[in-house]
């Protein structure tokens, strides 16, 4: 059985050496044949060769050409990832979830001149991205935040304060989503900014998990001067620019932070530690659960690829919170798995020593199915807890009634907030 999962390849894998007569596909491989003539990714510094990577339009195929992008199909980036990774070029590793989320906002809602100024070095990594969303009490109801900019002359003056924002002591920049009017309803007096994390007033101080890791931040913001220059979006607008991020946000967090999963997806955990047991405690009974596990992580991967593949730039659509509502709850089952295979072993623990994270590539790594089980348990709460994506995929995907929501016409500073 071990075999059967984590050998066969998939079709998608099969059909990529069948496009040679699609236009886009002879389009992307000139493309990298042009890149690679020039630039040998063995040989050649990282950021440099992103930054090629990106003059060539092979950071993201589907943005607009001269923005890293070709315009063609996003399904084809998968393409350009693995032809890049057999030619010898690092993987862009953890950093790509932020740029699965920075990148396609700036691209839908940015200007010309924003795009230049941040895509590039965004993709190379030479600046890195946080996000600054949810407040104390602005979470679930992310649209009731607090955090105030107010306009001064050509400047914004920021006070708030943000809350599970993943490495943001390591971040260049961060998405942050401000209240702009609040005399106008929660989702009509939001604004969205890109903020310089040192800037004077930015505060980020470590959050230690039950992991005893802190690989999320709060963070303040006391009196943090933003150029309007910065602001991302129309004033007013910020619901409309979040959406981008959060829905991006989601399909990333499913698809492993932007790697592609190996078919199974994480349920080639629970087969790792099946394979290691002794023959006498594999029963018929967890051979079935971990068979029904195994399945249900190939419908999600294939599903994500279904998603990816209708992507467009910007606001990938609500498929995207299917996939991530399927990968967070099969997460905590798997983990769940793994530990119950180890019987009294899997009660050990491991080394809950205090961790912040010294880069970005530091992140993600595993400290055993002790850890595992513990950590996944954020998966049903961030990018949007399991409940929000059950009310969004019941309004939006199966047209249910929505809930009632007495304060949605509101002015936002009339609405009751604890």
């Amino acid at each position: 059985m071990t075999n059967t999962i984590m050998t066969n390849t998939t079709t998608t894998d099969r059909q990529t050496d069948d496009g040679s007569t699609d236009p886009e596909w002879v389009r992307i491989d000139a493309a990298i044949d042009a890149l690679l003539a020039k630039h040998d990714p063995a040989t050649t510094d990282n950021i440099v060769f992103r930054g090629a990577r990106y003059d060539h339009g092979l950071a993201w195929v589907h943005f607009a050409e001269g923005f890293g992008g070709l315009g063609i199909r996003p399904d084809l980036n998968r393409h350009v990832e693995r032809r890049l990774r057999a030619a010898g070029s690092e993987p862009l590793s953890a950093s790509m979830f932020f740029l699965a989320l920075a990148g396609p906002t700036i691209a839908t809602w940015g200007s010309d001149e924003q795009k230049h100024r941040f895509l590039r070095p965004m993709f190379t990594g030479e600046e890195r991205w946080c996000q600054l969303f949810s407040e104390p009490g602005a979470g679930s109801d992310f649209a009731g935040l607090a955090c105030k900019a107010v306009r001064d002359g050509d400047e914004w003056l920021v006070n708030g304060q943000k809350v599970w924002n993943t490495l943001a002591h390591l971040g260049d920049w961060g998405m942050l989503v401000t209240r702009t009017d609040p005399q106008a309803p929660k989702h009509k007096g939001m604004t969205y900014f890109a903020v310089d994390m040192h800037s004077p007033g930015v505060d980020v101080r470590p959050l230690r998990q039950i992991t005893g890791e802190a690989e999320f931040n709060e963070v303040y913001l006391t009196d943090v001067h933003i150029p309007d220059d910065n602001r991302i979006g129309a004033v007013g607008e910020g619901w409309r620019v979040a959406l981008t991020t959060l829905m991006n946000e989601r399909v990333s967090i499913a698809s492993g932070e932007g790697s592609r999963p190996i078919r199974g997806g994480s349920a080639n955990d629970a087969v790792k530690v099946w394979s290691g047991l002794d023959e006498s405690r594999r029963s018929p009974a967890l051979r079935d659960q971990l068979m029904k596990l195994w399945c249900r992580g190939e419908a999600g991967r294939l599903s994500l690829q279904r998603t990816a593949a209708a992507a467009k730039i910007g606001n990938p659509g609500p498929g995207g919170s299917i996939s991530k509502l399927a990968m967070a709850e099969l997460n905590k089952d798997v983990y769940d798995f793994c530990v119950t295979l180890q019987g009294a072993d899997g009660q050990i623990g491991f080394d809950y020593a205090f961790r912040r994270p010294e880069n970005i590539e530091s992140t993600g790594v595993s400290h055993g199915w002790g850890h595992a089980f513990l950590r996944v348990r954020a998966n049903s709460i961030e990018g949007g807890t399991s409940e929000i994506m059950r009310n969004i995929l019941g309004e939006q995907v199966l047209g249910l009634p929505g809930e009632p929501r007495v304060d949605k016409d509101r002015p936002w500073i009339e609405v009751p907030r604890s």
